[in-house]
């Protein structure tokens, strides 16, 4: 199982996420490094991790503001052997060609998306990621990401928003559900991993790979070695 570090970003610092409830997010307290500066962070993540990838919510732009670049150029120096995959609110698919860099991969969250031709846009490519997000068993979905698998990109990660920061498990029904119709695809979740015995049955159920920050933070996890 590959683990994807996640950073939360909102005004610059990191915060720690609770439910998708974005209004209750607050600066991150972790037990793995100090303070909530990203560029640290990332750093104690990713050297933790044994990680090659960091996902970054830049919660700022997703609630439609402008797209954190400083704190992107920032954690982009500290890691300089990672690619990140950054979930910024995109709209639309042209929307993503202002961080298109050799090292930073856009995700397209469904809750974010316009519409189906947004969505169609997305067919097969393997150079970006849909992630199919849903909050209390509903899909978060305007353009009617779920429905269409024939337009799912190469890697889809299913984000359980309620469960993020939650401790309450992963939710490997939903995981199974869209690994029956997900082919070939990447799949990779995110949200509810407490420990190594929920990240051994989310691999079970079908993931590559999760996104996870407060475990980590938490030092729930052990160490990886490289």
């Amino acid at each position: 199982m590959k683990l994807v570090p996640v950073i939360d970003l909102a005004g610059g610092v990191v915060v720690r996420a609770i439910r998708g409830e974005r209004e209750r997010y607050r600066p991150i307290v972790s037990r793995l490094c100090a303070g909530h500066d990203p560029a640290d962070i990332a750093i104690a993540l990713v050297n933790y991790c044994a990680a090659d990838t960091l996902y970054i919510a830049d919660l700022d732009a997703i609630r439609g503001g402008a797209v954190q670049h400083a704190a992107l150029a920032r954690i982009t120096s500290a890691i300089p052997g990672c690619i990140l995959w950054l979930d910024a609110g995109f709209i639309r698919v042209r929307d993503a060609s202002s961080i298109r860099a050799g090292r930073i991969e856009p995700v397209f969250g469904s809750e974010s998306l316009a519409d189906r031709t947004e969505l169609e846009m997305l067919r097969g490519r393997d150079d970006a990621l849909l992630s199919l997000d849903h909050r209390g068993g509903q899909p978060m979905d305007p353009a009617g990401c779920w429905q269409r698998n024939d337009c799912w990109p190469s890697r889809l990660i299913v984000m359980t928003l309620d469960r993020v920061g939650a401790g309450s498990g992963p939710d490997l029904v939903t995981i199974d559900a869209v690994r029956q119709r997900a082919g070939t695809r990447t799949l990779i979740g995110a949200g509810g991993v407490r420990n190594a015995d929920d990240l051994k049955a989310a691999a079970d159920a079908g993931a590559a790979a999760w996104l996870i920050a407060s475990a980590l933070h938490d030092l729930a996890i052990p160490p990886m070695r490289g």
